[in-house]
């Protein structure tokens, strides 16, 4: 009798059914978690132009160089601080989500605090659409069928940003991702789409949730 532990694979709430097979699991690159769901890069620009206009506008009062320059310290010290607070966020996201594609469904295993996984069966999707972000990065995008109501907070920010309505799950910001887009449309039985637009895969094997 074998001694190895029954470990089930991280991302999974049970070992899968007989006949399901697991067929690629991933986790967000937090780098570009930072910069397109975090915005981190956004926050830096932000605190930059308000230390340059604060300085521009105390010069054009006549203030001399050093007055320009007395709140550098102080609101570099909060850009700095804002920054690493929201890289830190994305790296702890990054780190605690998982990724999961098997032959049957998809599922995202999200959260930080109180993780929670995501099932969704491919019979409740109706579309994939994917796009690069950068870095050989890119985000997987799904379209699920109607009766399907998922809370946008808990996907967040795993899902596609302003769908508040009809919540879209994403496996955002994943390494290689036209190979994940590829093997996907395997799985749903369509056709790899153009990497550089947001194509919308056909799934005419699929069906809306019931």
């Amino acid at each position: 009798m074998s001694n190895l532990p029954d470990i089930i694979p991280d991302g999974l709430p049970d070992h899968l059914p007989e006949g399901e097979r697991l067929l690629w699991q991933g986790r967000p690159d937090w780098k570009r978690l930072a910069v397109n769901a975090f915005h981190v890069r956004k926050v830096a620009i932000y605190f930059a132009v308000l230390i340059i206009g604060q300085g521009a506008w105390k010069l054009s009062h006549g203030a001399a160089g050093a007055d320009a320059l007395q709140a550098v310290p102080k609101l570099a010290g909060l850009a700095i601080v804002a920054c690493a607070i929201l890289l830190a966020i994305a790296y702890a996201s990054a780190r605690t989500t998982r990724y999961t594609l098997t032959t049957e469904r998809v599922l995202l295993k999200v959260g930080i605090a109180l993780p929670v996984i995501i099932n969704l069966p491919l019979r409740q999707i109706d579309g994939v659409s994917f796009a690069a972000t950068g870095d050989d990065c890119g985000t997987v995008c799904f379209k699920t069928g109607g009766n399907v109501r998922l809370a946008y907070l808990l996907l967040w920010p795993h899902a596609m940003p302003w769908q508040f309505a009809k919540p879209k799950p994403a496996f955002r910001d994943i390494p290689q991702v036209e190979e994940v887009a590829s093997r996907l449309a395997l799985t749903l039985g369509g056709q790899m789409p153009v990497i550089e637009t947001h194509s919308v895969m056909p799934h005419s094997n699929m069906v809306p949730a019931e």
